[in-house]
């Protein structure tokens, strides 16, 4: 799941020692093209809940037909991504950047948009062996692609094993490569023998309608969702690119440690999507419930873990990004601010295990529509308001819009606490059960 964030994260290490400008334009870039394909990797990757509950209803032939629709989502909108570029372009523009930050955001953007549906089919292949319990096969391919853009990242970056020198361009290239290369390992597994036979991966491959409009139903509320979550932090992002460059880089560091540190929690909260969709395709809610709470447990405690790092460890996160040279930033400029970063991360970080945990055990049963309109109401009723009011009106500091951040991720794990709590999602019925057939008279 956070195979595409980690590579954005090699990328910002390699570009950390190119320049302070190439660090500086890598997160605002790559937020901005994670955001204008979210809606397409997101409703692709939906599939993968429709895998986990016909796996749990034991319909295996639907798992291969409904990962089919997920790919053909992924290809019918790839071009849509491409066509976004200039929106992309222009929304950079208009975010007051300096000239040479700019040129390089643009750069870094129009790259990774170019390979936009590379994600989204990924999404689908792996949806169609996490759903069913294999998160094995896509962690392999991940681990695969990462590998490989950590050597692309090195060569194409400085100019390395007879490459040019390109700089961010290199990083973009080398992310789009790597990722097609774990889309392909998927790819060739998902058609083998054995899947062909079992789960009719070749015979369902055709578009199907039919099976297309649930996907849409229940997947389009997910993937606005995660639209609208991204979107908001990549405008905070991108605000943040108006205060002093000193600033914005501690940010960035501290946001890029955040992604990475985050990342299991990206994957309990898939757990919890598949495994509440098994049991509530099997039609066992009361299991269900008991997965979602596990799921939750695990990630508090490995984030207590992290949030321990983070308050007593700051010095060797910054490193990663810091040096010595006169084009690249040193620790005592960002290690004062970063220090107070880490310590504000350490205190959200038990409450977003609620929201990516709790928001996927309600994805995984159908509950999409609410955590689209929560979520939304918060995030744009509440954050965003406020951000707007601290940076523009109030010109408040890089701490006081980190402290308003916070408030809104307390109100959101709040209010999708109380709805799993409560149990409305255990009679969403997504997947029809087929109907047995009447005794001839």
């Amino acid at each position: 799941m956070a195979s595409f964030t980690l590579m954005q994260f090699c990328d910002r290490i390699f570009l950390a020692r190119y320049s302070s400008v190439t660090l500086r334009a890598a997160l605002p870039g790559g937020i901005l093209a994670f955001t204008l394909t979210a809606f397409f990797q997101a409703l692709a990757g939906y599939a993968g809940t429709f895998v986990a509950q016909y796996h749990g209803a034991g319909r295996r032939e639907e798992c291969g037909r409904a990962t089919a629709q997920g790919i053909w989502l992924g290809l019918l909108t790839w071009p849509l991504c491409i066509a976004l570029i200039p929106f992309g372009d222009w929304l950079l523009s208009v975010a007051g950047h300096p000239a040479d930050v700019l040129a390089a955001e643009q750069t870094y953007l129009g790259i990774l948009m170019l390979g936009g549906g590379i994600h989204a089919i990924t999404n689908a292949l792996a949806g169609f062996f996490s759903g069913r319990g294999d998160t094995r096969t896509p962690m392999l391919a991940s681990l695969l692609a990462n590998l490989a853009n950590i050597g692309l990242d090195y060569a194409m970056i400085f100019g390395h094993w007879g490459f040019p020198e390109w700089g961010i361009a290199g990083g973009a290239i080398a992310t789009v490569i790597a990722s097609a290369l774990g889309m392909a390992m998927l790819l060739v597994l998902y058609y083998q023998e054995r899947f062909r036979r079992e789960y009719g991966t070749w015979r369902g491959r055709r578009l199907d309608w039919q099976r297309m409009g649930p996907l849409l139903r229940f997947g389009v509320p997910a993937a606005i969702n995660t639209v609208q979550d991204v979107g908001a932090f990549a405008f905070f992002v991108v605000l943040l690119g108006r205060l002093p460059p000193v600033e914005m880089a501690a940010s960035n560091i501290a946001f890029s440690i955040n992604n990475v540190a985050f990342m299991p929690l990206l994957g309990m909260g898939m757990a919890a999507t598949i495994v509440v969709g098994q049991h509530q395709g099997a039609r066992n809610p009361a299991t269900a419930a008991r997965a979602g709470w596990t799921a939750l447990k695990l990630s508090w405690f490995y984030m207590g873990a992290i949030a321990l790092t983070f308050l007593l460890l700051p010095r060797m996160y910054f490193a990663l990004f810091t040096g010595e040279g006169p084009d690249v930033l040193h620790m005592d400029e960002v290690i004062g601010l970063g220090r107070w970063l880490l310590v504000l991360m350490a205190l959200w970080g038990m409450l977003d295990a609620i929201n990516l945990v709790v928001a996927g055990s309600l994805k995984g049963a159908g509950d999409t529509r609410f955590v689209l309109l929560y979520s939304a109401v918060v995030t744009w009723g509440v954050w965003i308001p406020g951000e707007l009011v601290l940076v523009l009106w109030c010109h408040a500091g890089l701490l006081a819009t980190w402290l308003w951040m916070s408030v809104y991720v307390f109100l959101l794990a709040g209010g999708l606490w109380l709805r799993f709590l409560r149990g409305k999602w255990k009679h969403i019925d997504m997947i029809r059960q087929p109907h047995p057939e009447l005794p001839a008279e």
